[in-house]
């Protein structure tokens, strides 16, 4: 039995607590065992797992992707070499099972077996249950979930649900003993009586972190190896280090990451939250640092946690207390005077990182500064995974996933059931060679008995009577495979028939996957045979589908494509999908908002099944309840979204309104640019990426008042569905010297962190005047000035768009308007006629009028209009209407005559000869900055 060494490393989502490992194609070859079978895994302890092929980026790595239990399990730690090689296993006859520690469950055991049915196991493993996902049998593929945990009737004996919790369980007895895989044979016990863990157990591991990979091994690189090899430090001749500073954003991972470390580590972790060393009494703060210090060096190797350390160690200069200096000047002393360099590290955690005082943040103290920073679409991802890992999900059917499931699983069907017939056959054959053995036998028997020998005589009837029993058997055999090798011909053919229809017809398959989604409810065609399921299929939609259609979905419930299996991995999929897209909606969540969306989600689920539980009765909720409580991807959090916000938004949080692109008359030629220069950059940016050009980072809309600048921005905060900040130009500034450059500083560093975001400065003309003119002052020259190095400075600014808006953009600075910062001038012009008539269309769509209004005149009549204008012109005929009959139900002719009289134009034909002065100026410094080699980057 050849044994292979291999490092550790952590699994991915959607492998966890299934004990599965995963490995390359080619030492799978080299330990000679297939995908699915039972691998020993020996570090420091051994244990079983499944195998399963590795991702392609782990091809000829020689790594071996495992959960945190099967780490514990086998006593082994991320980078760590363990020994793998194949398991001799025996199928498990008896499992008892034990709830871990003080955790008490009841269950019908059943439960149990069919969440660890297929499951490798030996005495003493730790195994989870709880992630909904479980096998559908013990042989085949193990890797195929089914993501409704609460599917079949059988699993709750007691109307008990996992409530998204993670069970931790202990293989308190196998039988036999060794290695066993839990089969549909196996008997499983389950002992109320906890098991009394002696190691700790892994209460958080790396793989409940996620999007923080790259800082994951930083801060291991940093802690992990110099307490597990000093003596690699020792032979490079340096000092190991002595502290990491994780700061960041609140709620991005900081204290968990640092639970992480010391869980995986094996170290003594002592948490220490800032203010809780403070005491009213002289010497006591100092006194208690001290002592988790020296408690630390003795029970070495350590962890110190400083959770919130710019409460106690913030700038001395700054402090306004003597307690805080020495609290600060103790740390320094503590930290420089660490006796066991390498067992005991210390690290800290703040979100306000420049607080701290700057003697902590030196080599020798904090040895390296860990930025963890807001996760991006791939980290929320991951965290998405984390925190739905329990939760009874409802994903969408998406006709483009099933078409592709579909002609997949039309693909493998040939091959799949060619091979069944090869081992049909072969097994034919052996039946009849066996068949004509004992036929030979039957001769030589009949022979000996017409010999008439009387000793023989009696043995000789009794082996007849033994060699006709097989012989009957055999036949019943032989004609059992021949119709097995008869139906599975007569299915290849037809699978052969479909195969050519849909590649003939390849639109067929995504009309036939719309129509496939309304029988996956149809219980009665799961439950018997796939003859069985086709029969009723063609009853349950007679006149409901073409015949075309039926009869082809027929066939691929005859061939069982169609079954209960597809649609588990089309929901599956469908997840997956639902996952993607709100990881692609939650720009600026961190962790903690993402936690808190998940369980928003759930609230709404709970809200949803309250009337149906009777609160008189002090019973446990029905199992029936319980089965049909899922989260719906679409519906619960798309609810959950509008509640839950990016918690960096919280104090600028602005409330998008339902405004639409189609909610505005007119304007296409601003709609588009806005499109092209707003949504494109954000749902396209491999676009951009590949033409090698950056989006415009600014945007100005300028024009007469009501030509719908302002709605129009609402539009594009609405369909982008970026995070939207909005300012409105005196809110930012302030009497007091500093305050207004700051609060400018504080956007802006807000929208990087939530970004892709939209800073909209309203009447921007107020907040960014002409400097060194009359209309400015010092307070406003300082945030022109402000306004100016943060959009285009040092710092760059990426997925942070700034819209601003003016009606007198003569006054803006000239510096905002060059490319760079508001590359973009967009003017927005009064309507023409064929917009007035579009406005008209939208201001009157809900109103009831009367059939003598033409809304044509109406357009006709209304020139220099703005948008603003029709939308009062259509209000005051609504209410002159009322005014004459307050019972009236439509707005008439003569309504819209007498408030057209009464209205008149806001729009100087001679100001907008002004913007459109304006805009051809700007055109021609545009023209004049290119030919001096000055790039446009929009």
């Amino acid at each position: 039995m050849s044994d292979i060494q291999l490092r550790v490393a952590e699994a991915q989502q959607d492998d966890i607590g299934k004990g599965l490992v995963r490995i390359d194609s080619q030492v799978m070859k080299e330990l000679g065992i297939n995908k699915g079978d039972p691998v020993e895994i020996i570090g420091d302890k051994t244990t079983v797992a499944t195998i399963d092929r590795c991702y392609p980026r782990d091809i000829g790595l020689r790594i071996i992707r495992m959960d945190g239990y099967t780490r514990w399990n086998s006593k082994s730690g991320v980078g760590e070499t363990v020994t793998v090689r194949k398991a001799e296993y025996s199928e498990a006859k008896k499992v008892v099972v034990s709830p871990a520690s003080d955790f008490k469950i009841q269950a019908n055991p059943q439960f149990f077996k069919m969440n660890l049915l297929g499951r490798a196991v030996r005495k003493d493993d730790i195994v989870t249950l709880g992630s909904g996902r479980r096998r559908r049998s013990g042989v085949g593929d193990p890797i195929s979930d089914i993501f409704n945990m609460l599917a079949e009737d059988e699993l709750f004996g007691f109307g008990m649900g996992l409530g998204g919790q993670e069970i931790k369980l202990v293989i308190s007895d196998v039988s036999p003993k060794g290695n066993v895989l839990i089969t549909e044979l196996t008997e499983i016990e389950y002992s109320d009586q906890p098991v009394t863990i002696k190691e700790k157990m892994p209460e958080i591991t790396y793989e409940d972190i996620g999007g923080l990979t790259e800082e994951v091994k930083k801060v291991r690189e940093m802690v992990e190896l110099p307490m597990r090899h000093p003596e690699v430090f020792e032979r490079l001749g340096v000092q190991p280090p002595k502290g990491v500073l994780l700061y960041g954003p609140p709620g991005t991972g900081k204290t968990l990451l640092a639970k992480a470390v010391a869980s995986e580590s094996d170290a003594n972790f002592i948490s220490l939250n800032g203010p809780e060393i403070m005491s009213k009494w002289v010497g006591e703060a100092e006194k208690h640092l001290r002592k988790i210090f020296d408690d630390a060096e003795k029970k070495a190797p350590s962890i110190i946690f400083i959770d919130e350390i710019d409460a106690i160690a913030s700038k001395r200069e700054e402090s306004v207390g003597e307690v805080e200096r020495r609290v600060v000047a103790q740390l320094l002393a503590l930290m420089d005077g660490l006796k066991s360099r390498g067992k005991v590290i210390v690290i800290a955690a703040t979100n306000r990182p420049n607080a701290l005082d700057p003697a902590l943040r030196r080599p020798g103290r904090f040895d390296r500064e860990i930025e963890i920073g807001v996760p991006d679409k791939t980290g929320r991802l991951e965290i998405l995974k984390i925190h739905t890992r329990n939760m009874p999900l409802e994903g969408g059917f998406y006709s483009d996933l099933a078409a592709n499931t579909l002609l997949k699983y039309i693909e493998d069907d040939i091959p799949k059931k060619n091979e069944e017939l090869k081992l049909a056959v072969k097994k034919e054959e052996e039946l009849k060679e066996d068949f004509e053995t004992l036929q030979e036998r039957l001769t030589d028997l009949e022979k000996i008995k017409e010999k008439k020998d009387e000793t023989l005589l009696g043995r000789v009837v009794n082996q007849l009577n033994q060699v006709n029993s097989k012989i009957d058997s055999k036949k019943k055999e032989i004609s059992d495979v021949s119709k097995k090798i008869s139906l599975l011909q007569a299915e290849m053919k037809l699978s052969k028939k479909i195969s050519d229809y849909f590649s003939k017809n390849k639109a067929k398959i995504y009309e036939l996957a719309k129509n496939i989604a309304d029988i996956e409810h149809s219980k009665e065609l799961w439950t018997g045979s796939s003859a069985d399921a086709r029969i009723k299929f063609l009853e349950i939609t007679e006149n409901k589908l073409s015949s075309e259609l039926r009869d082809v979905i027929a066939d691929l419930i005859s061939l069982s494509i169609l079954s209960k299996s597809f649609y588990d991995e089309v929901r599956s999929k469908g997840i997956l999908k639902d996952l993607d897209n709100l990881a692609n909606k939650t720009f600026g969540f961190v962790g903690a908002d993402l936690e808190s969306l998940c369980k928003e989600a759930a609230m709404f689920v709970i809200r949803r099944i309250i009337p149906s539980i009777d609160w008189n009765k002090n019973e446990k909720v029905p199992s029936e309840l319980l089965q049909k409580i899922k989260v719906n991807m679409k519906d619960d959090f798309g609810d959950a979204l509008r509640i839950v916000r990016p918690s960096a938004m919280r104090e600028v949080l602005v409330q998008i309104p339902n405004v639409h692109w189609s909610d505005i008359g007119g304007l296409e030629e601003v709609k588009q640019q806005l499109i092209e220069s707003v949504e494109w950059p954000v749902k396209n940016p491999e676009s951009f990426r590949r033409l090698g050009i950056k989006p415009p980072k600014g945007i100005l809309l300028y024009g007469p008042p009501g030509t719908g600048k302002t709605l129009l921005v609402k539009a594009v905060a609405k369909e982008t569905e970026m995070n939207f900040i909005s300012i409105k130009g005196p809110e930012l500034l302030s009497k007091w010297v500093g305050e207004s450059e700051k609060a400018v500083r504080e956007t802006f560093r807000k929208a990087r962190q939530v970004a892709p975001c939209i800073i909209f400065f309203d009447e921007v003309d107020s907040l960014v005047p002409r400097r060194g003119g009359e209309s400015g002052n010092n307070v406003t020259e300082q945030v022109v000035n402000q306004l100016l190095t943060e959009i285009d400075g040092l710092e760059e600014l990426n997925n942070v768009i700034i819209i601003a808006a003016t009606n007198r953009p003569d006054l803006v600075d000239s510096a905002m308007m060059r490319p760079g910062r508001l590359d973009r001038l967009i003017l927005v012009p009064p309507p023409d006629e064929k917009a007035r008539l579009t406005i008209f269309k939208v201001h009157t769509h809900g109103m009831p009028l009367d059939k003598d209004v033409d809304i044509e005149e109406l357009a006709k009549a209304t020139e220099n209009y703005s948008g603003a204008d029709i939308e009062g012109l259509c209000r005051e005929a609504a209410m002159l209407a009322l005014r004459e009959d307050i019972k009236c139900d439509k707005v008439k002719k003569l309504h819209f005559d007498k408030a057209l009289k009464n209205s008149k134009p806001s729009i100087d034909p001679s100001e907008v000869k002004l913007y459109k002065g304006f805009s051809e100026h700007q055109k021609e410094l545009t023209k004049e900055e290119v030919k001096k080699g000055l790039s446009y980057l929009g």
